[in-house]
């Protein structure tokens, strides 16, 4: 309780918020993307696949050529994440670069392009990815679905319906969805030996 005549405290003054220019953000933004470029060509393995991680979030066209260096990293921990920041980016010119990485021997780097594809949402990708479809790897063929529904080219249709027999439950399933987001419709059974069979209708 306040004693009387002396005075209560004083109210506290907010102080007012500073609100930095555009150009001011934009360029701090530029430099840290600068930063992380840097880093893609440190010696510290960990520096460099958390920079080219972090260069997929900033979506800035500068970093496309030097991810695309990084593709051939001597360590597939940044090839594959530079591949899915070169997607995220959706620069055309990662296209055939990523084309190229869908035949590595690095089942990680293949996955990783195949994403990157979908992102880019380029037709042309659309035959490789097929090919991907068929791969050894459960990673690879699931990717290969995801982008393949994706980039929603109708000419992937009898290759997805195909794949709706994969042995592995997680790829059939995002065949499936790959065909629902292309508008086609598909009934998953099993046949007399226990495998799945599909049939499909367009709409």
């Amino acid at each position: 309780m306040q004693e009387a005549g002396v005075p209560g405290p004083a109210p506290e003054q907010k102080q007012p918020q500073t609100i930095e220019a555009p150009a001011v953000t934009e360029e701090k933004r530029k430099r840290r993307v600068r930063g992380l470029i840097t880093l893609l060509k440190d010696k510290n393995l960990n520096y460099r696949w958390h920079a080219a991680e972090m260069l997929g979030t900033e979506r800035d066209s500068e970093a496309v050529g030097p991810l695309i260096e990084a593709l051939r990293d001597p360590y597939v921990d940044v090839q594959w994440l530079a591949a899915k920041s070169l997607g995220q980016i959706g620069d055309i010119r990662a296209l055939e670069p990523l084309l190229e990485a869908t035949t590595s021997e690095e089942k990680w780097l293949r996955a990783g392009a195949a994403w990157g594809l979908g992102k880019l949402r380029d037709p042309r990708a659309v035959d490789r990815l097929l090919f991907l479809l068929k791969d050894k790897k459960v990673r690879v063929r699931r990717e290969a679905a995801w982008a393949l529904g994706s980039i929603a080219d109708n000419r992937a249709v009898p290759g997805l319906m195909a794949a709706l027999s994969d042995p592995d439950g997680s790829v059939r399933e995002a065949v499936q969805k790959a065909l629902a987001a292309m508008g086609t419709e598909t009934t998953v059974t099993k046949n007399a030996s226990g495998s799945p069979e599909s049939t499909g209708t367009g709409q």
